[in-house]
């Protein structure tokens, strides 16, 4: 789950608990990767280092705040991006967060600042980079249009956009819905602390459940390492970027917790629909596969059995069921009931079973797959229509159909619907023009793997 409230170390950990890749000492070293989570110059640790390193060890508490890089790129490196290269080389550290320093004038090469993130670095390059403290966000009240499907004194439901953001992180502090809702609830300006995120624009947290506190106690300074903060009106959950649909929003304490506990519990009835790139095998089922991070891509998650700790893996389940298979089988129209919620579950999974969601670039499911599928399967005269269709998808065709709870102050069991935007529904109804075959799903198939 999401927390607002950075992680406040109480100790010094070492060079291998901050994550620090090493080299061979022949090829390349590290000068000093220090200024890192600590207390004084004077603690414990810093005692064990030379006086060089103690004096460097006066830092800020902060996650990977003030970590210095020095190293010469070595021989196996190859030709590789400069964000990229340093990434690799502090495991933990966020791309974004690398590529923020850059812009931010504190990585040198050769003892020139650069400044530009995809700089190339080559056999023999001295980099020194500092990796930036971490700044509070401030979400603003912004006079942004929004769909609200149902509100009262307790909470609202918003049908969310694509493209939209739910929340401020690196990149997207404005425009995002908890600014649009700040100022459609007549709230002020608040700020938080700024969380290490999924650069397709989430963040960090392996739940799609959010939990924030409820009441602003930020000061505008670093206190025992703790930004104190929160949002109100309360974001409950969340959507990704690219997915349009339904979400609900605590506008009081007592809401929020009723309802973050019902996410908590798994208690909450969510129903979405996807198109896929072909058609799942079998045509319904559940999906018992746990989900971690792509140790790979840090742009995704990723769905398989037996991922290790390093990938922090959570249980995940789906249920899904092909509604409509679609041009011949090039694409299909996908129901799916989730039973965890964790970050981009349903991508994850589809992903695994061969079939990603049309448009989803991050995941497989890219515009050449989803023409060479469709042009595979159906007649030759449908090809310029093929390229015309694909060339308008511009995010993954994933939408939040229904929601489902216990009203938090009523007691009583309510149930919304939206139905998907004209994007999404106009690509279906192109597919469905060439051809649609109607599944019925009778034989449950599950996907059990640990």
């Amino acid at each position: 789950m999401l927390s607002l409230n950075a992680l406040s170390w109480t100790s010094t950990p070492s060079a291998k608990a901050l994550g620090i890749n090493p080299r061979n000492s022949h090829l390349s070293r590290v000068h000093r990767i220090i200024r890192a989570f600590c207390s004084s110059p004077n603690s414990t640790s810093a005692g064990n280092l030379d006086s060089d390193d103690s004096q460097e060890l006066s830092c800020r508490v902060n996650n990977f705040s003030g970590i210095k890089l020095e190293e010469t790129v070595g021989l196996d490196s190859g030709k590789l991006r400069l964000d990229s290269w340093i990434s690799s080389r502090i495991s933990g550290v966020s791309r974004a967060r690398v590529q923020s320093s850059i812009r931010s004038g504190l990585v040198s090469v050769n003892g020139r600042v650069i400044s530009k993130v995809s700089h190339v670095v080559r056999e023999g390059d001295m980099v020194n980079c500092t990796i930036e403290q971490l700044q509070p966000l401030r979400a603003e009240a912004e006079d942004i249009p929004l769909d609200i499907v149902y509100e009262d004194d307790h909470l609202l439901v918003v049908n969310k956009p694509a493209h939209m953001v739910v929340h401020p992180a690196p990149g997207n502090a404005t425009g995002t819905l908890v600014n649009g809702i700040l100022h459609h609830c007549r709230l002020s300006t608040v700020s938080f602390s700024n969380p290490e995120v999924l650069h397709d624009a989430d963040d960090a947290s392996d739940d799609e459940f959010c939990a924030l506190s409820s009441d602003q106690d930020y000061n505008g300074g670093i206190s025992s390492g703790l930004y104190e903060a929160s949002v109100r009106p309360g974001i409950v959950h969340r959507l990704d970027k690219g997915t349009s649909g339904l979400l609900v929003v605590a506008k009081d304490e007592n809401s929020h917790a009723h309802l973050a506990e019902q996410f908590k519990k798994h208690t909450i009835k969510r129903v979405y629909v996807s198109l896929t790139c072909g058609v799942p095998s079998p045509t319904c089922g559940r999906i018992e596969i746990p989900i971690g991070r792509d140790l790979n891509n840090r742009l995704r998650m990723i769905a398989a059995p037996g991922l290790n700790t390093r990938q922090k893996a959570r249980y995940a389940a789906s249920r899904y069921q092909v509604i409509e298979i679609l041009a011949c089988g090039g694409c299909a129209l996908v129901e799916w009931r989730l039973e965890t919620g964790r970050t981009h579950q349903i991508r994850a999974h589809a992903k695994y079973l061969g079939v990603p969601l049309l448009g989803d670039e991050v995941y497989g499911g890219t515009k050449s797959m989803a023409l060479s599928l469709l042009q595979s399967r159906n007649p030759s005269s449908f090809r310029g229509l093929f390229v015309e269709l694909v060339a308008r998808i511009e995010r993954p065709c994933l939408h939040a159909l229904s929601l489902g709870f216990q009203h938090p102050n009523t007691g009583e069991n309510v149930h919304f619907s939206q139905i998907p935007p004209a994007d999404f529904t106009e690509i279906l109804g192109q597919l469905r023009d060439i051809r649609a075959e109607k599944v019925t799903c009778s034989v449950s198939h599950q996907f059990r793997l640990y």
